[in-house]
């Protein structure tokens, strides 16, 4: 489990938290599969408390289910949970993305299209990880400038929920989402399009709405 490693001891709840939510989201630690505190912080060079505090936050964000005094495990794929997760989240997008268009410098939209480029490549290399990397940093950019801290804590909650079903489908020979609605984005918000790029953004979310079904 490369997602599974010692980590620096600081802020180890959140250092944990990471860890396992990035095994879970990349298929290290398959959907049902039993975990256990002490295991985990031994992998993880830590004691089993902020394990244990990672745990509980992973069960709210609904990556993992626990049963007291029986077990601990990861949830399963359950598109119904994933649908629900992409449509509060493309909503708090489009959200973002209305706010942040005014306010967008020459510097984020150039960090918007390095991002695309970074993408497309991904695509290109059958990289599914790199390429969800590439896609949370392009949206993330609209996220940051809008200054809506409730709705970056939000996204940021459910999104592995959700790229946890894209990496499985795109692991199964699905396609990546086309780097041409990033574009199509991107010339919006170069534009100052308020409304057009809040449509780009709206049919990006819809098709992940559809991969869950």
């Amino acid at each position: 489990m490369e997602a599974i490693r010692p980590v620096p001891r600081t802020l180890l709840k959140d250092r944990a938290y990471e860890a396992i939510r990035d095994a879970i989201v990349a298929g290290e630690i398959e959907p049902g599969a039993v975990v256990r505190d002490a295991e985990l912080a031994e992998r993880l060079g830590l004691s089993r408390a902020p394990v244990r505090e990672a745990f509980s936050r992973l069960v709210d964000d609904g990556l993992l289910e626990s049963k007291p005094q029986s077990y601990t495990r990861v949830t399963p794929l359950v598109a119904a949970d994933v649908r629900d997760a992409a449509a509060v989240v493309g909503a708090l997008h489009e959200l973002v993305t209305r706010v942040a268009v005014p306010r967008l410098a020459a510097a984020h939209l150039t960090a918007m299209r390095a991002a695309n480029e970074r993408f497309a490549d991904a695509v290109r290399a059958g990289d599914v990880e790199a390429a969800l990397r590439a896609d949370d940093e392009l949206h993330d950019v609209l996220v940051r400038v809008s200054g809506n801290r409730a709705a970056a804590a939000t996204v940021a909650r459910y999104t592995p929920l959700i790229r946890r079903l894209e990496r499985q489908r795109f692991g199964e020979g699905g396609n990546c989402r086309s780097a041409g609605l990033h574009e199509r984005l991107i010339e919006a918000c170069a534009a100052g399009d308020v409304d057009g790029a809040v449509l780009v953004t709206v049919e990006i979310w819809r098709g992940l709405e559809e991969l869950a079904d």
